[in-house]
């Protein structure tokens, strides 16, 4: 059993601090934002994630997980301490490494032993060295540490999951003995471990990210392709993935990626690679092609209205990025929704998951209860995520709800015989 601090319980430290308490460790989650911290002490999550709560709520109950503000109080006889805190994009598409910064001088100035840093925050190339530097100007003198970097492939979603079934741990230290400790952690896990240097480890986040970003906008320019050729995306995405060095993955043509993870991810890599003398002209062409295909979603949408979204209604499914999370960091709904703003139409929307940060976050945006409440009286239908529920829904009942029978379907889940055939006009990506 070890010791573990978490700083930043936001998704990945949640999910890691929760993960491995589950696996017998002493956890403490440690954050700034004291709102969360009470919350998270009363088992009250502050995202949803299938299979969190739970895995919360038992760890509290056997006392293996706490939470806490205090960063001498987090850190009090504590063998690994886990940064896990937020890297968002600045305004060149460069990592905004602030709250790392104000993470590791806390907990040098805070830390009372000898101690193992883990940087399990997505970070430039070169960041480990830059956490040693600050470690070592604020340490008390005589204490040991080093530096490991762990970058997280945690899917928002089905983090639990990943976090328990991982298709790989990495690690990059200098010090491999320090990399061989935090392997410890990951052993009953059973998964393959690969210890490198802390530049490649921070390589490898970047380019596995960047990769399936790749992917999702290859099938989406082929899918562009596809329309005006008559062929049909998801038979040409299917015929590939049975190649096995392709594979099915991230072969869905839709309306694009998005998420926490992927656009500053992409982005950032992308401004590494130019302020180091490359010129990443795939990075940048993977930005544009996602870029696209929200606008050509809405092409779509004005096409089958008759050319002008002008007074019309317009119902959005689906406002986080992906199904299964309440997530609407860069979501393709929101730029689906602010085009068709800016063209005249109103918009009414909904999405099991993810009203809350839509209030929050969404303008001028009716906000319906259900499916068909967002229906009721629209000039099209919109769908942008592809929850679950929204799969089975009713079409006679939407027939009759709707002012026009207009389906978009922008993630290629409906039928297209079975929607016409229902009475609508329908639109998808891809298929003729």
């Amino acid at each position: 059993m070890a010791t573990i601090c978490i700083i930043g319980a936001g998704y990945v430290g949640l999910v890691t601090g929760a993960c491995f308490s589950d696996l017998g460790n002493q956890v403490v989650c440690l954050d700034i934002n004291d709102e969360k911290i009470e919350g998270l002490k009363r088992g009250k999550l502050p995202m949803y994630e299938p299979g969190l709560e739970e895995v919360v709520q038992r760890n509290i109950a056997a006392g293996r997980l706490r939470f806490t503000t205090n960063y001498d109080e987090a850190l009090k006889d504590t063998e690994f301490a886990f940064i896990a805190v937020d890297t968002p994009s600045g305004a060149d598409g460069e990592a905004d490494m602030r709250h790392v910064e104000s993470a590791v001088e806390s907990l040098a100035s805070s830390v009372a032993g000898d101690i193992i840093v883990v940087s399990k925050s997505t970070v430039p190339i070169g960041s480990n060295e830059w956490v040693e530097t600050i470690i070592s100007r604020a340490i008390r003198p005589n204490l040991r540490y080093a530096v490991v970097s762990n970058p997280e492939f945690l899917r928002e979603g089905a983090a639990v999951y990943d976090f328990m079934n991982p298709d790989r741990i990495v690690l990059g230290a200098g010090d491999r003995q320090a990399a061989e400790q935090v392997a410890k952690l990951y052993e009953p896990l059973k998964a393959p471990i690969m210890i490198t240097d802390p530049r490649t480890a921070e390589m490898i986040k970047y380019a596995s990210n960047s990769f399936l970003a790749t992917k999702i906008s290859f099938i989406n320019e082929l899918a562009s392709i596809c329309e005006q050729l008559g062929a049909d995306v998801k038979d040409v995405a299917r015929g590939m993935g049975y190649d096995r060095r392709i594979g099915a993955a991230f072969l869905e043509a839709g309306v694009g990626w998005g998420g926490s993870c992927f656009p500053k991810d992409v982005r950032a890599l992308e401004y590494i690679a130019a302020t180091n003398g490359c010129h990443p002209q795939l990075l940048r062409a993977v930005m544009e092609i996602n870029r696209d295909q929200r606008r050509g979603l809405v092409a779509k949408v004005r096409e089958c209205v008759g050319g002008s979204l002008r007074d019309c209604l317009v119902a959005v499914l689906g406002l986080s990025f992906k199904p299964n999370t309440d997530d609407i960091r860069e979501a393709p709904s929101l730029s689906v929704i602010k085009q068709l703003q800016v063209e005249g139409a109103r918009v009414r929307a909904y999405d099991p998951a993810a009203m809350e940060a839509a209030r929050r976050q969404l303008n001028g945006v009716e906000l319906a209860g259900d499916p068909y409440e967002c229906a009721k009286d629209a000039d099209a239908l919109v769908l942008v995520t592809e929850w679950n529920e929204f799969k089975q829904l009713d079409l006679s009942r939407l027939r009759q709800l709707m002012a026009r029978p207009i389906i978009i379907d922008g993630r290629n889940i409906y039928d297209p015989k079975t929607v016409r055939a229902a009475g609508f006009t329908y639109a998808s990506v891809g298929r003729p």
